[in-house]
């Protein structure tokens, strides 16, 4: 029976909280910082998603898209679709704009025709005013991208092709610009009449149609969807409704959010460890008071309730600032990841991710906080007055069925919260048996130096002695100096491996411009007229044609429930190309390749990634619907593919004949000074005004601008673990200060310098980080590749050198880390110290 009540021991525990707080600093930033990840995290995810989700039919244009390249849909075809709703029909093709003098420059960009029902959701804003439908023939629209490269402005004129637009206004918003995917430049508007007057679209012509639905109330889009898929199964066409407008961006989010999922779980149990560390730290500054209370008659539930409350305040006081915290960074975060995001939501907040976060944070401070609770709850007063010289570490029954309870509970709402449960349990299985080796690593360090031979010197011998002596904090040192290093090599792994990835986007041998839509069969007067302007320009001109994998092998892609990993070639329609010879940047690495004279059934030279991917090899088919008709092909060789050459390199190339008797145009490189740029690009568009000159140095900025933003934005996530980590070996150094304290008293008193005392513990932090350089080079190289290569898809090239320059930084920061925490011990008197103990 309790001798105090809640109320008495709510006012003992205040009176003792208001007068000693710094020792729960470290509980409070713990709990702070895990929750505020999770919360920002939670928070982000759900808006975005949101955002997703209630612009749907804004972001695709209609709650049914269907979409194909290189040709339009029939009249039939469009007559079933006027059958389902409102109908709206775009084209977009990319198409070079100048202006009406010969010497105008020329921009890339994307050019859309629509009709008058676009667009059947949203608003197509204009900076000038309201857009009202239809546009005419002779008027443009276009973005404020392309005003300021041209240096327009409305009443201005524009040509593409053969025809010139007079422009009458500049977009401010385009309602369904995330739904039409990455873009190489910016964007201009026509009519579907305008378009034509342009002339570029050719039999062959690189297009896309698309044919947006606008269903009645209540009508299910996905319905709609699959039963068209079904219909029109061998049309090679691209399906989308509302409720996936954005699959691209999904898939973002899905990576980002595995990632961001990865640092939530592994902040939250690395917060975990500092919050036992933390507590441990107060309740042995407690230890004399705590004993104090027992002799005088408290009970073990009266001290579990005072400190509980303490304890409970400062956690409630952390997770609660964690949560404001968390709820407000979503907006900076969008605002510094720029076009990293797909969208840019407001703020709004978001309470089950909040809700989430507050639970996590209350099942860690009580999972965490009841072992060393339960140890100065249980242990009798004499051996808590011992406790410096005679720690002991058991925990009674009650309290280890209840950490059981608290860690299932905390495992099932992170699996159960998850979007991926699977990846959710091996990030938690991966933490803990990180966690399991470094605690391992901590006994076995400790039975090492209790046998191993004294050292003569007097500071290695302290250090040694340091690592096994009573009240020996070495198990807590190893977890929090490994993860420190772990997380310091991991953080550097990531960096350099992202770093590389940007410096591979600009190739040594990269061409300096792509040609596209070159008519057939003008190949040679295209190297004159290039030729004409940059003599010593080199070339590599190849058949473009666009195609959709619709089966391989046996296996039917539409009766797929889930496209296998890394198939993303099968998703919508992709480059294919025939050749009589084996292209530039492929190499053969099984099968053969067909005689220049070859003119039997269709051959395919498959790409042995893809291959592999699908699980098919020489001599399977493969199935590709070219223009609406379903070639079958059998696989003849396989190549691996340079991809860093960016150059041509297609997945697919067929042997001459079915496929060269389709309607196709030709896309080219250009290998040149790339101060011939513009003179090359006029010349082409005098010759053929319907080619599109793609500038590969404006391109690998706009990629490498996005990967830069990326990478600082893994950087920044990463970066919250390495805090909590810190946290960790603060929280370390500070559960082991009071024995400290009491070890430097004793040799000052028997005459050791301060230099020399915090010698031996440089020694001491020193052989640790010396011991696990290796293991954190391991662990954080892992983690590292497994961000790299199974989250994102980049290559894993991290630069070594910066990693161990990382690790040595790490570990002479953790050393410095553990020796400010000493320098405060040194200064104690012996005589007022001893008096203390």
């Amino acid at each position: 029976m309790s001798a105090l009540d809640w109320a008495s021991s709510w006012r003992i525990a205040r009176r003792d909280l208001l007068g000693r707080f710094r020792g729960l600093r470290l509980l409070f930033l713990c709990l702070f910082l895990g929750v505020a990840t999770l919360a920002a995290i939670g928070s982000l995810t759900s808006a975005i998603t949101q955002e997703l989700s209630q612009r749907g039919q804004g972001l695709l244009g209609g709650d049914v898209e269907i979409a194909m390249t290189q040709r339009e849909a029939g009249e039939g075809d469009k007559a079933a679709f006027r059958r389902l709703g409102r109908l709206s029909e775009t084209i977009r093709l990319r198409a070079m704009a100048r202006g009406e003098r010969p010497d105008s420059a020329a921009v890339l960009t994307e050019l859309k025709g629509v009709d008058s029902a676009y667009p059947l959701y949203g608003t197509l804003a204009l900076q000038g005013g309201v857009y009202r439908a239809p546009l005419a023939p002779d008027r443009i629209l276009i973005g404020p991208a392309l005003a300021d490269r041209l240096s327009v402005k409305p009443g201005d004129r524009l040509v593409y092709g053969t025809a010139t637009f007079t422009i009458a206004d500049v977009i401010a918003d385009e309602p369904d610009r995330l739904g039409e995917g990455f873009t190489l430049g910016p964007v201009a508007i026509v009519s579907l009449d305008g378009l034509r007057r342009t002339g570029l679209i050719q039999p062959g012509s690189l297009y896309d149609s698309k044919y947006r639905l606008r269903l009645s109330p209540g009508a299910d889009a996905q319905a709609v969807r699959e039963d068209l898929e079904k219909r029109y199964a061998s049309a090679g066409w691209e399906y989308k409704d509302r409720d996936r407008a954005a699959p691209g961006a999904s898939r973002f989010i899905v990576r980002m959010g595995q990632f961001l999922s990865l640092i939530g779980l592994a902040a939250l149990v690395i917060a975990g460890i500092g919050v036992s560390n933390g507590v441990a730290s107060y309740l042995a500054l407690k230890r004399p008071g705590i004993a104090t209370f027992k002799v005088l008659g408290a009970t073990s539930t009266d001290i579990a309730r005072i400190y509980l409350l303490q304890i409970g305040c400062v956690a409630l006081l952390g997770i609660a600032c964690g949560l404001i915290v968390g709820a407000l960074l979503p907006p900076a975060i969008v605002a510094l990841a720029g076009d990293v995001l797909p969208v840019s939501p407001g703020f709004q907040l978001h309470p089950l991710p909040l809700v989430t976060s507050a639970a996590y944070g209350l099942l860690i401070a009580f999972l965490f906080t009841l072992p060393p609770l339960a140890r100065a709850r249980t242990q009798p007063a004499a051996l808590l007055f011992r406790g410096v010289v005679d720690a002991r570490h058991g925990i009674d029954r009650r309290s280890l069925i209840a950490m059981t309870a608290a860690g299932a509970l905390l495992v099932a709402l992170a699996l159960g919260t998850a979007r991926d449960p699977l990846f959710s349990a091996a990030v938690l299985g991966a933490t803990a048996a990180v966690l399991l080796l470094l605690l391992g690593i901590g006994w076995g360090v400790r039975q090492l130096a209790l046998r191993a031979p004294r050292p003569r010197r007097p500071l290695l011998r302290l250090a040694l002695a340091n690592l096994h002596r009573p009240g020996a904090q070495t198990a807590a040192l190893i977890v929090a100096l490994g993860l420190a290093l772990t997380l310091f090599v991991t953080l550097a792994g990531i960096q350099t491996s992202l770093d590389s990835e940007i410096r591979n986007v600009v190739p040594k041998t990269a061409p300096a411009q792509f040609v596209l839509d070159i008519p057939s069969g003008e190949g040679d007067r295209f190297q004159t007229i290039v030729r004409s302007q940059a003599p010593d320009a080199q070339f590599n001109i190849v058949p473009a044609l666009r195609g959709t994998i619709v089966a391989y092998g046996n296996q039917r892609v539409t009766d797929l429930k889930e496209l296998p990993d890394g198939a993303w070639f099968l998703r919508g329609e992709r480059g294919i190309t025939y050749s009589t010879t084996l292209p530039e940047g492929s190499e053969l690495v099984e099968g053969q390749w067909w005689a220049p004279d070859y003119a039997g059934p269709p051959l395919v030279s498959f790409d042995a990634e893809a291959a592999r991917t699908l699980g098919i090899g020489v001599g399977d088919t493969l199935t590709v619907s070219l223009l609406g008709r379903e070639i079958t092909a059998r696989i003849a060789s396989l190549r691996k593919i340079n991809w860093e050459t960016m150059g041509f390199n297609y997945i697919m190339v067929f042997s001459p004949g079915t496929v060269s008797a389709a309607p196709h145009s030709l896309a080219a490189t250009i290998t040149m000074d790339p101060r011939q740029d513009n003179q090359v690009t006029r010349a082409l568009l005098a010759a053929f005004p319907g080619v599109s000159v793609i500038a590969v140095g404006e391109v690998i900025e706009q990629v490498g601008a996005i990967m830069t933003q990326m990478s600082s934005a893994i950087v920044a996530a990463a970066s919250v673990a390495i805090l909590a980590g810190i946290a960790v070996l603060v929280g370390a150094i500070a559960a082991s200060r009071q024995a400290r304290s009491y070890d430097s008293v004793i040799l000052k008193t028997l005459g050791a310098t301060r230099w020399q005392i915090l010698g031996g513990q440089a020694l001491e932090y020193g052989l640790l980080a010396m011991m696990l350089a290796l293991v954190a080079l391991a662990l954080g190289s892992g983690a590292a590749w497994f961000v790299i290569v199974q989250i994102f898809d980049f290559t894993w090239s991290p630069d070594w050198l910066v990693v161990l320059a990382t690790l040595g930084g790490g570990a002479l920061l953790t050393l410095g880390i553990g020796l400010a925490g000493s320098i405060p011990l040194l200064s104690v008197r012996p005589a007022t110290a001893l008096r203390q103990l």
